[in-house]
């Protein structure tokens, strides 16, 4: 799996990164969604890996996904802005899996 980040992408994600000391991992959310099929990819902020998390090298940093959600995903997937409302996209060659992809941080807490 390649996952690449976009220079604009890339300049948001750093100083976030950097102050929160987290790591990244895209969640396939299926709260809310009615089955395990359907879901929606949101970009977290994690404090550690999930048993089910795999590491996935990127051009930026390294990304965690679960393991068991991977056939939702395609081969090669770009993270990128969204200036205009403020979000990240997910897109692949084939398709815009998240126009508009949240961050959100998640803490031991309120997992």
């Amino acid at each position: 799996m390649k996952i690449i980040f976009t220079d604009k992408a890339i300049e948001k994600l750093k100083p976030i990164l950097s102050h929160t000391n987290k790591q990244l991992k895209l969640k396939y959310d299926t709260d809310g969604c009615g089955c395990a099929v359907n879901g929606v990819t949101t970009l977290w902020l994690v404090e550690q890996a999930d048993k089910d998390d795999i590491v996935v090298e990127t051009n930026f940093v390294p990304i965690l996904l679960e393991k068991s959600r991977l056939i939702f995903y395609d081969e090669t997937m770009t993270i990128d802005t969204v200036e205009s409302v403020g979000c990240f996209q997910l897109k692949s060659p084939s398709e815009i899996m998240n126009p508009r992809m949240s961050l959100v941080e998640r803490s031991e807490r309120n997992e």
